[in-house]
């Protein structure tokens, strides 16, 4: 430990599992207090008590308008503050366009696209005050290459990277960064309709990362110097050929 985040406040959404609880834990090392965001109230209630006293639950369904428009005044109650907010939350939909289910598809979009910029918009405002602040996204490789087996998916991820460098480029005037990590496969719950086969396989060629991975890289974005940003940060196994 470092202390590379120390007197920082950050808050996470998806914090319950996966790359959100990897950079948590990651962020809480280095000094920071985080805010971990996630609906599942029992499972961050515990998490939090295993993290110690920096780390502070806070239940939102990110699915529902009015929880993601008001986390900001809840954040500052038990936070007291605001610098980090990691928009990571997301799930992931792969397979033929003709065999989708569209329903589904509608869940996936309003969760990687809407409700993501929906918690932006709900903090900004506040870092746009203080004249500071980092706003990062957990986007995806998929979200500069087209990626043939995941058509709604990579959709998604280019809508994030749209945003990410058009309010990247409206809020550098006030002293905000807007950011994104892009990572290759990782393995998260966002993979458990895998074959255990191809997972294994996986595993084994080193095509897939490991959360803390995308945590590390994370907290370098957040480290540089306030009058560099990191725009995209892509991070690949170097055995994945994009």
């Amino acid at each position: 430990m470092t202390d590379l985040m120390k007197g920082k406040i950050a808050a996470i959404t998806g914090a319950a599992s996966g790359i959100g609880l990897e950079c948590a834990k990651t962020l809480l090392a280095e000094g920071a207090k985080v805010v971990l965001v996630d609906r599942a109230k029992d499972r961050l209630e515990q998490l939090c008590k295993e993290l110690g006293p920096n780390a502070l639950p806070l239940v939102v369904d990110l699915l529902n308008p009015s929880d993601v428009s008001g986390m900001l005044p809840r954040i500052l109650d038990i936070a007291g503050g605001l610098d980090v907010f990691h928009a990571n939350a997301g799930a992931y939909i792969g397979g033929p366009v003709a065999e989708g289910d569209p329903d589904a598809w509608d869940r996936m979009l309003n969760l990687n696209i809407n409700a993501a910029f929906r918690s932006v918009h709900a903090v900004l405002p506040y870092m746009i005050g203080k004249k500071t602040g980092d706003i990062l996204f957990t986007s995806s490789i998929a979200g500069v290459v087209p990626v043939v087996w995941e058509p709604i998916y990579t959709a998604s991820k280019f809508a994030v990277q749209a945003f990410v460098h058009s309010t990247r480029r409206q809020v550098a005037q006030y002293g905000v960064r807007v950011g994104a990590v892009l990572p290759g496969p990782v393995v998260t719950a966002l993979l458990d309709d895998w074959p255990k086969e191809k997972m294994d396989e996986a595993l084994a060629n080193g095509s897939l990362m490991q959360p803390k991975e995308v945590a590390d890289a994370v907290l370098f974005m957040l480290t540089r110097p306030r009058n560099v940003t990191i725009r995209d940060l892509v991070i690949l196994p170097n055995s994945v050929d994009l």
